[in-house]
């Protein structure tokens, strides 16, 4: 009898918690509980999700911020976000793959294959059909994107690419700090030729900073797996090449080789390798590590960066926060000479890549995948991408969402803090849309858009851009109407099985990348020669032709596969 007592007792709680938790959904619109397009209704019972992330995010707020707050009361689940720690992201997957142990969520990165290899994730398919109405929205005709190989009809992974995306600004190229474009009268900027005769001018001129520290030409972030984006990569944009990956495909034939090959490419690395020897390549570049890389370019020595924003926005932002905006850096297409184009923005379509999974291990799938419809929402998109009303934004008498001036100042001077603090930013977890998209109400979903992204310039981004007649950055590219859409989307979103001998022969090429490229720019003059061949002639032992057939099948299986 004291068992049904305490069953009927408990059983009372549990509705009077119910009843509690419903009552507080008023459908007031900028506070928790407020949708009725959450799809996770059923409990807001705490619980609490690991997520592994391939990428490390310093800003990363612990739920603590405006937004993981919210989040939390709104849905009842906390995210404990999990990152590399003394290693890559590749090991720290090969770990979890080694001991057969997941959390509940991955975002893989370039780690897919690997554990769906291993089993490790859940076929999202049937979950999205039931329970995520919001997300098969959102990707609506690019679903058959999200398959993962021509043989295997099954959804992995949620890409995390925005659909539908317009590039209304360019975050990428060859940077260089706007007090060195002041001093120098706005000089042309196209050629590798201009950038060095810039940034050699200036630090004849200015050896050392104000404080007496002295200046580095040109740094680039190739100490750890970066080399790949400040190294590598813009040798093909730099030769007329869009991004795909370690390979140049022939967009007639789909044919491929691995883009070191080129002879374009060749040239790119020997411009690198005439930088050192006239002594204005950083000497550190592919010893220091990616904080010591960060430190040097937030101490505003570094005259000139070839990166991404991504990459080195943490530095700027400090330079930001400190007030240096003339120690920050404009953007710009160069190339290895006039005939080539840069191909930053040759279309892709929609890029089906990088995404999160639900792994074999997670509590509880359906209520993972209901928290992730949220995101998708358009409440929910509302949320991660301007904050919460009242707080980070009003609504005009037009009805347009506004950003205020203190907190555009804060966003613009302080993104650090600001990106911790808010959480805004920081839960891009989930199928959404890209910039130029429109929601319901006539407003932009992201805060990314022409007047905002010119709102957001600092003084001196807008005086540089004065200078040289343009509004946005992205107006020193060429557009994406001068070249024809890739048909496979971009190739570094393909790799091979992991346990194919092609995924060998690769990770060997990587290897080999690593050991000489770097020789070969940092190398006398007359060596630089004799190493690159040496490079070609280990990528030919180790079987590249053959592995470049392999990837040009993949090609064409994409091509195939996404032209159903």
């Amino acid at each position: 009898m004291k068992k049904v007592k305490l069953g009927l007792s408990l059983l009372l709680v549990m509705t009077m918690l119910f009843l509690a938790a419903c009552g507080n959904n008023n459908g007031n619109a900028g506070t928790s509980n407020s949708g009725s397009e959450t799809g996770n209704g059923e409990s807001l019972e705490p619980m609490t999700i690991r997520l592994a992330s391939g990428d490390n995010n310093p800003q990363w707020d612990n739920m603590q911020s405006d937004i993981g707050k919210f989040l939390q009361e709104k849905t009842g689940i906390t995210i404990e976000q999990e990152f590399p720690v003394g290693g890559s992201d590749a090991d720290m997957f090969a770990l979890m793959v080694a001991s057969d142990e997941y959390p509940d969520l991955v975002m893989p990165k370039g780690n897919v294959n690997k554990l769906v290899d291993a089993g490790a994730l859940l076929d999202l398919r049937p979950l999205l059909e039931e329970h995520a109405p919001n997300i098969m929205k959102v990707y609506g005709e690019y679903m058959n994107r999200l398959a993962y190989s021509k043989n295997d009809d099954a959804i992995y992974t949620l890409p995390l690419d925005p659909v539908d995306h317009t590039y209304f600004d360019a975050g990428g190229g060859f940077q260089i700090q706007h007090q060195v474009l002041e001093e120098l009268g706005y000089p042309e900027i196209k050629t590798v030729k201009d950038y060095e005769n810039a940034i050699k001018t200036y630090l004849e001129q200015n050896p050392t900073t104000e404080d007496g520290q002295p200046r580095v030409g040109l740094s680039l972030n190739g100490g750890e797996w970066q080399i790949l984006i400040s190294v590598t990569n813009p040798a093909f944009y730099a030769t007329g090449a869009p991004d795909d990956g370690e390979f140049y495909v022939n967009q007639d034939t789909y044919e491929v080789m691995m883009h070191y090959q080129r002879p374009e490419e060749r040239e790119y690395f020997r411009w690198l390798n005439h930088m050192n020897d006239i002594g204005l390549l950083d000497k550190e570049s592919f010893v220091q590590k990616y904080d010591q890389y960060k430190a040097k370019v937030a101490s505003g020595r570094v005259i000139g960066l070839i990166d991404q924003d991504w990459d080195y926005a943490e530095a700027e932002n400090a330079l930001k926060a400190e007030g240096k905006f003339d120690q920050t850096y404009a953007n710009f297409p160069v190339t290895l000479d006039e005939t080539f184009k840069d191909a930053s923005y040759m279309g892709t379509g929609y890029l089906a890549s990088y995404g999160i999974g639900i792994t074999v291990d997670a509590k509880d799938p359906v209520r993972i995948i209901k928290f992730l419809d949220y995101l998708a929402s358009e409440e929910g998109q509302i949320l991660v991408n301007w904050g919460i009303e009242g707080k980070h934004y009003n609504v005009d008498e037009n009805g347009k969402r506004v950003i205020p001036a203190d907190v555009l100042e804060q966003k613009n001077n302080d993104n650090n803090n600001f990106k911790k603090q808010t959480g805004i930013g920081n839960y891009f977890m989930s199928a959404r849309y890209g910039d130029g998209v429109q929601d319901s109400t006539g407003n932009y979903y992201t805060t990314n858009f022409p007047e905002q992204i010119i709102a957001a310039y600092s003084e001196a981004d807008k005086k540089t851009l004065a200078a040289y007649g343009k509004t946005v950055y992205k107006d020193f590219w060429p557009s994406e109407d001068e070249f024809e859409e890739r048909k496979y989307g971009a190739g570094w979103t393909i790799n091979f099985d992991t346990a194919s001998d092609a995924n060998v022969t690769f990770q060997k090429s990587q290897d080999l990348m690593k050991k000489y490229i770097p020789q070969a720019i940092l190398a006398d003059p007359a060596d630089f020669d004799k190493i690159y061949d040496e490079f070609l002639a280990e990528l030919d032992k180790i079987g590249v032709q053959k592995m470049n057939e392999e990837y040009s099948q993949l090609i064409k299986d994409r091509v195939e596969m996404w032209g159903e």
